[in-house]
């Protein structure tokens, strides 16, 4: 997951809440049209039982297109549900914990919002990648965002891989894909119709 070649990849991030006999074949097709980078299973569900089981599921259609699967905060889950890391939602708080426990192989990577500190703290403790967003004002949430110049000045100066994620649009993704290494993909395709054509249309604005 942690190339990073000139025009970002995409990061796949499952919605909050999965009907999974539906979500397992809408995800399938995506990965089977379109080169996905990474998959975050980021359930809101505590039930371990359901959060093990969808993993279970999703990392069977990763795994068997070579796609690595990493899973929201739950660490503890990574070895035992043969996941490929964790992605911490709260900054670079746990970062190096994290990489104490899961060892170098895990991927570990690490929400930071709008902040350029937390990003480099990750960056020092051993985060893979760091993720910054949402990337423009939206409604929910305290309205910050992670502005443009976060993403083109880390690009300059940190060689620690960036996510762009959060309110994500095709123009949003056309000015920032000179600065950023992968893109967060989420709520903006998976509430369509039709996911994998929605994910064309954005991939199309890299373009």
């Amino acid at each position: 997951m942690m190339d990073t070649p000139e025009k970002p990849q995409i990061y796949l991030i499952t919605p909050p809440e999965i009907e999974l006999s539906s979500f397992s074949k809408d995800l399938a097709a995506v990965l089977d049209t379109h080169e996905i980078g990474c998959v975050r299973l980021a359930l809101s569900s505590k039930d371990e039982d359901r959060v093990a089981r969808t993993a279970d599921a999703l990392r069977e259609i990763t795994h068997a297109r070579d796609v690595a699967l990493v899973i929201s905060d739950h660490m503890l889950l990574v070895e035992k549900l043969g996941l490929d890391g964790v992605h911490l939602s709260d900054g670079a708080r746990t970062v190096r914990y994290a990489r104490k426990e899961l060892g170098e192989d895990p991927i570990v990577g690490c929400f930071c919002g709008p902040s350029k500190h937390d990003g480099m703290s990750a960056g020092e403790a051993g985060a893979d990648y760091v993720s910054f967003g949402p990337v423009q004002p939206r409604a929910l949430g305290d309205g910050s965002f992670a502005p443009l110049e976060l993403f083109q000045w880390w690009s300059e100066v940190i060689e620690v891989p960036i996510v762009a994620e959060g309110a994500l649009d095709e123009a949003m993704i056309r000015t920032l894909t000179p600065f950023t290494d992968f893109f967060g993909i989420g709520d903006e395709i998976w509430g369509q119709d039709d996911p994998t054509a929605a994910l064309a249309t954005l991939i199309k604005a890299m373009e």
